[in-house]
């Protein structure tokens, strides 16, 4: 059980780490904290002689305890270490490897080593990555964002990394309200390609499937549904199948079964989120007996090794992978050395946007009267 004077310890260093108490800024009053958190004097003053001792906080006589610059000492002590901070959702998984490797052999090139953290989505391991990224003298840092589509409770954390000039890019997602510089894919366009290509084979009852706790899949979702209005082809509400990472491993095939099994539900395609999706309702597709493409269409998103590797090979949306990491490590190092030579990182640096592509390969296929049905509804 954590003890009452490192609970009000770990909140007086996160204001500081969030920038909600800033260098040389007097601290509450050992008063206030008694109250705040309804701890003894000593209490607190032992949570305050630690911070003082481990230079987050010091004090002056009749004056208070204040906020230390930590940014100041590190500068001091180490100066550039050369070393980037790529914070990415998942490390080993899926897309990932190729986009750290692609960052990695950038960064390289220019002396500069990495250090990977991994928050699996979860927003309580992006706060604490974020603390290292500002205690531990990091030169700037590569981030895919936690939970993108939603509200970000760590914000207060970006915008102390901007007060105290340390760089970060955004890749394959990013927190809006920030407007950062960052890597992405066209993910509405995407989708819309994905969909225009079930369309223009003759699909209209099709399934999508979105994972909408980040901002990919929020835009696939608003790509799919345009996809439809273009070609005049209803939307059937109970078609979109939205998810979120705490249920990505049930709830979709859940879905899809429910949808196979019952009588008159059964769809003719589906678009899925990524192409690690698809491998599992593949699975959940033959398990009933189908067929893909002859019984049922499908189609990925990112080609993924994954793509190439099923007995029936993935039509997807081409994600430029390495590449995308390459050109986040180039963007990285062109917001660091203006920083070096003139404490200014304010030059304009540009967000780079992929424009997706469609890969054909034979998981889709034309269904019976298909041009007409497509200049019908065109």
């Amino acid at each position: 059980m954590e003890t009452k004077y490192s609970i009000v310890k770990k909140s007086i260093k996160s204001k500081i780490l969030d920038g909600t108490y800033e260098p040389h800024e007097k601290i509450a009053s050992e008063s206030e904290m008694m109250r705040q958190f309804n701890v003894s004097r000593h209490t607190v003053r032992l949570a305050i002689g630690e911070l003082v001792s481990e230079g987050w906080l010091y004090r002056s006589q009749g004056a208070g305890t204040f906020c230390a610059d930590r940014n100041e000492q590190q500068r001091k002590e180490v100066g550039s270490r050369k070393n980037i901070a790529i914070v990415t959702t998942y490390i080993s998984d899926y897309i990932f490897p190729s986009i750290i490797r692609g960052a990695e052999a950038s960064l390289s090139e220019q002396g500069y080593q990495v250090t990977l953290f991994n928050t699996n989505n979860d927003h309580d391991k992006e706060r604490e990555y974020l603390e290292k990224i500002i205690t531990q003298g990091f030169d700037g840092a590569i981030i895919e964002p936690t939970q993108s589509a939603y509200t970000n409770p760590n914000i207060n954390y970006y915008l102390n990394l901007e007060r105290l000039n340390i760089p970060y890019i955004m890749i394959n997602a990013y927190y809006d309200a920030l407007e950062p510089v960052r890597v992405v894919v066209d993910d509405e366009r995407g989708a819309f390609l994905q969909t225009e290509h079930l369309i223009e084979r003759g699909h209209r009852e099709i399934l999508g499937f979105f994972k909408t706790d980040d901002m990919q899949g929020t835009l696939r979702m608003k790509g799919y549904l345009k996809a439809h209005r273009k070609y005049n082809v209803p939307i059937n509400p109970k078609h979109m199948v939205s998810y979120n990472t705490f249920e990505k491993h049930d709830k979709p095939i859940e879905e899809l079964k429910s949808f196979l099994t019952q009588p008159g539900q059964r769809p003719t395609a589906i678009v899925c989120y990524n192409d690690e999706l698809a491998m599992k309702l593949l699975d959940v597709i033959r398990e009933n007996n189908l067929r893909v493409p002859e019984d049922i269409s499908i189609i990925g998103f990112d080609n993924s090794i994954l793509a190439e590797m099923s007995e029936v090979k993935l039509t997807t949306i081409e994600h430029p992978k390495s590449d995308l990491g390459k050109t986040a490590g180039k963007l990285i190092l062109s917001l660091i050395k203006p920083r070096q030579m003139t404490k200014d990182a304010s030059q304009e640096v540009k967000s780079v946007i992929y424009s997706p592509e469609l890969v054909l390969r034979s998981s889709t296929k034309d269904i019976n009267g298909s041009r007409k049905n497509l200049k019908d509804a065109t």
